[in-house]
Parts: structure tokens; sequence; C-alpha cells
């Protein structure tokens, strides 16, 4: 069963050390996160099993990690400039602002299946989610992009200064398209990775990491020749589909969503989501639902868009500050065209979210205690194995234990614990996503074993110490690493 609702795994997050509030001790600045020991670790992890699923486990892909702060045209001849915006609207009762898609449907609304539009919200048939009003104000557009400006000495309203903090790793990727294509040596189909920042001035952030100004983004553009983009982008969308449950999301708690041709973006000749169910409270259905992902057919927009040839019905270039041209000629067919592009588009932030969510679970032991099991994949878990003595008290049993921790630091994220019983180490580690605890006990001293617990199940198992690494590694598929390898020498030669 996972969580019940975010506010959940808020006081989760907060209480084990995954995510705090950002200048707390300052009042807070709203949708500011900081990622705590055990949250950098998570997000670490869902980076890292991207990146190897994306990059190393195929043959056509290459990485990138481009500048957060580009030439101010990269966002003019990409349309962000001019259309990247949301519509915001002004309760005129309670002064609160709103995206006007995520205004309340009044009866009437839902009744008829109107959507939220300007006549519509004009019409008074959508309300005020803080305070029910229909008194709103119109709709007006306001821009997502943080302004910055390039220079000690430039003046806040010098256009030649002005620069974008990124709303999208995507345009890195594209401007340098061609630098990848020659120095890589690639041929189409094929493509190019990112993982990095961007930032987004939301108006209406919130619902804890879900909308943050701040976040990070996993990024691909897939090139393809024109024609072939439709099989790809459904080869994509099953594939994405397939790496959300390959960690262990529930597919009962994941579903896709076509999005209708007036919600598609102005490049987009069709879009897929990967919606989750982040919001399970909700008693609309429809409502319980967001996105996770999406998956983008951008057809050759977006190099069209920043390359100097393409021209208009007059003859003029539509980018003469371009110098490049980013088309792609064909060898084998002679043939000079502009790649349609699939984008697979996923944010690490809702992605911590989405895992932390369907891991949770509440278990009763046999004194009808509850307690918090966090059943994350044992490729994200921040800790893999935790190493517990039985008595604090006791300098043979804690330097075994050590010892044995410090043997499996070059394979896999240990910790050692003995600021509590031994009941209370499992409850901690149970809550916080360990896969394994390996109890270090007074009869370690005579057999060389220890007793490895499963966190999901709660079996225990004795385990030799000579064996221990070996057992956790197949238990958790890590790779494997030989003393040779690592340098390290035995367990039982570290604790001499």
């Amino acid at each position: 069963m996972p969580a019940p609702n975010i506010e959940t795994i808020v006081g989760l997050a907060k209480r084990r050390g995954f995510v705090f509030p950002s200048s707390d001790i300052y009042g807070g600045l709203g949708s500011a996160w900081d990622y705590g020991p055990l949250g950098v670790e998570l997000c670490n992890n869902v980076k890292q099993a991207w990146w190897r699923w994306m990059i190393y486990e195929r043959d056509d892909m290459e990485g990138l990690d481009s500048s957060i702060i580009q030439n101010r045209l990269v966002w003019k001849y990409s349309g962000h400039e001019e259309t990247f915006s949301d519509p915001l609207v002004d309760c005129k009762k309670c002064n609160s602002r709103w995206r006007y898609d995520k205004l309340e449907p009044s009866e009437d609304a839902k009744a008829v299946g109107y959507g939220a539009t300007e006549s519509t919200v004009q019409s008074g048939l959508f309300k005020c989610p803080s305070c029910g009003s229909t008194d709103l104000t119109e709709p007006r557009p306001f821009n997502l992009m943080f302004r910055t400006t390039i220079g000690a000495t430039a003046e806040e309203d010098d256009p030649s200064a002005l620069a974008y903090l990124r709303p999208e790793t995507a345009q890195g990727i594209f401007i340098n398209f061609q630098n990848v294509l020659t120095t890589m040596r690639r041929k189409i189909p094929f493509g190019i990775a990112q993982i990095g920042k961007s930032f987004r001035n939301e108006v209406t952030p919130g619902n804890f990491i879900f909308r943050t100004r701040e976040f990070e983004q996993m990024e691909m553009e897939y090139f393809v020749r024109p024609g072939d983009d439709e099989r790809v982008h459904q080869e994509w969308i099953d594939y994405c589909m397939n790496w959300y449950l390959g960690l262990g999301l529930s597919a009962d708690n994941l579903r896709l969503y076509e999005q209708p041709p007036e919600e598609l973006a102005h490049y987009a000749k069709r879009t897929v989501d990967i919606h989750y169910r982040f919001f399970p409270e909700r008693e609309d259905a429809d409502r319980q639902w967001d996105e996770l992902m999406g998956i983008a057919n951008r057809t050759d927009f977006d190099l069209r868009a920043h390359s100097k040839k393409p021209e208009n019905e007059e003859g003029k270039r539509l980018n003469p500050d371009s110098t490049e041209d980013l088309s792609y000629f064909d060898e084998a067919t002679r043939e000079r065209f502009y790649p349609y592009v699939i984008e697979p588009a996923a944010g690490v932030n809702r992605s911590v979210l989405a895992f932390l969510m369907d891991a949770y679970t509440e278990k009763t032991t046999d004194r009808d205690e509850k307690r918090v099991v966090l059943k994350l994949h044992p490729d994200l878990a921040p800790i893999k194995a935790a190493i517990l003595p039985l008595a604090r008290n006791k300098p043979e049993l804690v330097g075994l234990a050590k010892a044995i921790k410090r043997s499996l630091q070059p394979i896999l994220r240990a910790v050692y614990d003995d600021t509590g019983s031994i009941g209370k180490l499992y409850a901690r580690q149970d809550e916080i996503g360990t896969p394994f605890c390996v109890t270090v006990d007074h009869k370690s001293l005579e057999d060389e074993a220890v007793t490895v617990r499963d966190r999901d199940t709660w079996e225990q198992k004795r385990v030799a110490v000579a064996d221990l690494a070996e057992h956790l590694q197949s238990r958790l598929k890590v790779p494997r690493l030989s003393s040779q390898d690592t340098g390290q020498t035995s367990v039982l030669d570290l604790d001499k």
C-alpha cells in the first residue's frame, strides 16, 4: 500500500534526513528544498540508474552537460521568449494567484465537461481553489523564465546584458547537435542525453518537491529520419514506462496520458505523458494523477529554428543570427534533411517523490506495533547494508562490526550504527529503505558468522563473514569486485 498522500512523505522526509525546508532558520523560502544526507544519495541513485539505462546499456547514445546560462538568442529562436508563459489569474476576493488550468471547476462545468479557458473563467464556471470565489481577473500571460544580467557594470534594464537561467536542458542539446555528431562520428539514429538543473518562475509551485522553481531534469533528444519518427516515438513510450516499472513503481499507479491537440506545445506532433497517482486522497479520480514524464515528438522544429539556412516565403532567413546549419547529410542515400526529434523528459525531483510514495508501506510487528517500511528498489536505496553490533559496550563486537563495514565500503554503501537497541536500529533502517541489516553478536566471535536480516520479509539468515560480501552482492545484484580489484584485505585481517 503506497503512501496515502504527499504529506505522509513530507513528515518522513524531514524526520529521516531525505528533504529539509530550505533556509528554514530564516523562515524558509516558498518552493525551495534542501536534500539531506539520505535525499542526496537517493537522487544520485535515481540519476545513476537513468544514466546507466540511457547511456551505458545502449550503443546509440552520447552524454552532454551544457551551460545553465546561454546566449539570450538561444531562447529567442527556441520560442521561449515569446511563448514560454502560463495564463495567470488573480482572485479578487482573497488575492491569491493561480494558473487558470489549476482553477476548480464548478458543478455546471463538471456536468458539461468544460475546460478552463478565458471565456469559461470569465463566465463564472471556475472558482478559486483557495476561497471558492468566481470573481477572477482575466487570464494574462506570465513568462516563466528567470532573468539575470551578465557583466559587472550591466544595468538591470540593459537589453544587451539580459540573460536567462535555462528553463529546460533540451536547448543545450540542440545547439550542440553538430558538435556531438562530428566529434563522436555518429550517424542517424542516435541520441544525446543530459542531466542538469533548470529553473522556472512557477505561478503556483507547491505540493512538496512535486513543483518547484529550481529542479533537476533527465532529458534525452533522439534524432531520427523523418518518417521513422512515429514508430520510434511509440518505442520510447513503451521503453520509458518499463524503466519505471523495472525500478519498482506499481503498474496500478502509472498510466499513459495522450495530450489532446489543444494541450500540445507549438513544436509537438504528438506527446504522451506518463502519469503517476501523486494525489490518491482526492475524491475526483482524474485529479489524482499528474505528470511524471513526458515523451514528445518535437518534429524538426528545434534544429530548423537554430539553423542559419531555413527561409520564409519571402526568401528571408528565419534565423539571421545563427552561424551553423544543423541539417544532417545521409551518406548512404545522398540526402540532406533536418532530423526529427523524440524527447523523453523526466524530473529527478518528481521521480524521487514517486519512488518514495510507492515504496511506503506499513507493517505490524508481533507486539502489534505499526512500523514504516520503505521498500525501495535496491538500486535506489540510499544505504544498501547497515552493520549493527548487538552490544556497543563490547569492544570485540564493535571492532568486528566496523571491520565488516570497512570491507564492504568499496563495493556498496554500508553504514555502522550502534546508537540504540537492536530493535530500534532495525526500525530505523526499515524506515529509510535499507535492504539488509547485518547483526554482529556474541556468537560471531566464535563461528565467524553474522545474522543478515531482510528489510521486506524480516527473515534472518546466518552467513559466514567470509561469504558476506558475495551474499549481499548476489542479493543486491551489485557488480562484484575482488579483493585484488579493491586493494582490500580480508575482514578478519582488518579486525586484528
